[in-house]
């Protein structure tokens, strides 16, 4: 048995967890906050048999779309003088990390 955790935008994961769901699969949703942009994502928790893993990374790979967006940055001129620069980053897609589980029990 396999623990996946999936972190996924927030744009996408209304949609990624509907369709794992509708392939059978028992998704737990937590809200994060990622380090680098401090935006919104969803961290997708999913318990599954070894042998289904690569169904469930591809489900989620089909329906999480990487996107640029234009953020605020902030670049620093010398002492006290700061200024507002946009710039390009890429968001969405999905991280996704596949742990062993060496017990479940359901309670």
């Amino acid at each position: 048995m396999k623990l996946i955790l999936a972190i996924i935008n927030k744009e996408d994961s209304t949609f990624v967890s509907q369709e794992l769901t509708k392939a059978g699969y028992s998704v737990t949703k937590l809200a994060t906050t990622g380090g680098f942009l401090m935006s919104g994502n969803i961290t997708l928790i999913i318990g599954t048999e070894d042998e289904k893993v690569d169904d469930v990374i591809g489900i989620i790979g089909q329906h999480s779309h990487k996107r640029t967006e234009i953020v605020p940055s902030t670049a620093m001129y010398g002492i006290g003088v700061t200024t507002s620069v946009p710039m390009e980053v890429t968001v969405g897609g999905a991280t996704v990390f596949v742990l062993p589980v060496e017990r479940f029990e359901k309670l």
